[in-house]
């Protein structure tokens, strides 16, 4: 059975390869307009619809969506527009406690499973230093909340779940998702 990852994202992509080196990737065209959902409703949706995109457009084949938020006290933060949004997703970050979700979604011809995982994520106090120097490297601006954990960046004070759902994949459970897929990894 041919594995297909419907993400772009290079973090997922090196994440999956902990995994299994036999897969390919196809971004998803699926169209994410969130609306009103909480974080775990908006992560179950979208990274449904982009397996399920995916899947039309090869069908017969394994694949697998998934998709990454922040929430901050029930606000959800996707990807900053810029980086003046970043500068502020960080601020609101700083000094705080967050839950970072993610939805993977694995679908086949004979099979559907989905998974959200939650990971608490408390941030140092940042300076506008630290937020200044992030931002110039153009590090936050492709990511959910404005920030990688992998990045090298002293923001991340502790977590508590797991460290690659932070990243953008929740490896133990997408493991466990494809051996009950069927697939041999």
């Amino acid at each position: 059975m041919h594995l297909i990852l419907a993400s772009n994202s290079p973090r997922r992509r090196e994440l999956l390869k902990t995994i299994t080196e036999d897969f390919t990737v196809e971004p998803s065209l699926y169209e994410e307009r969130a609306g009103k959902l909480s974080a775990y409703d908006t992560v179950e949706k979208f990274a449904r619809g982009k397996a399920a995109e995916v899947f039309s457009r090869f069908p017969h084949s394994l694949v697998l969506g998934a998709d990454t938020v922040v929430s901050l006290e029930g606000r959800v933060l996707g990807k900053p527009k810029n980086s003046a949004d970043a500068a502020r997703m960080l601020r609101l970050l700083s000094g705080k406690t967050h839950a970072v979700y993610t939805g993977v979604c694995l679908i086949s011809d004979d099979f559907e499973a989905y998974h959200v995982a939650k990971t608490a994520v408390t941030f140092h106090v940042l300076s506008e230093e630290l937020i200044a120097k992030y931002i110039a490297s153009g590090l936050p601006l492709d990511k959910a909340g404005a920030y990688g954990i992998q990045d090298g960046y002293a923001l991340v004070e502790s977590i508590e779940g797991s460290y690659t759902n932070v990243v953008g994949l929740p490896v133990e459970e997408v493991r466990a998702m494809l051996a009950r897929g069927g697939y041999k990894c």
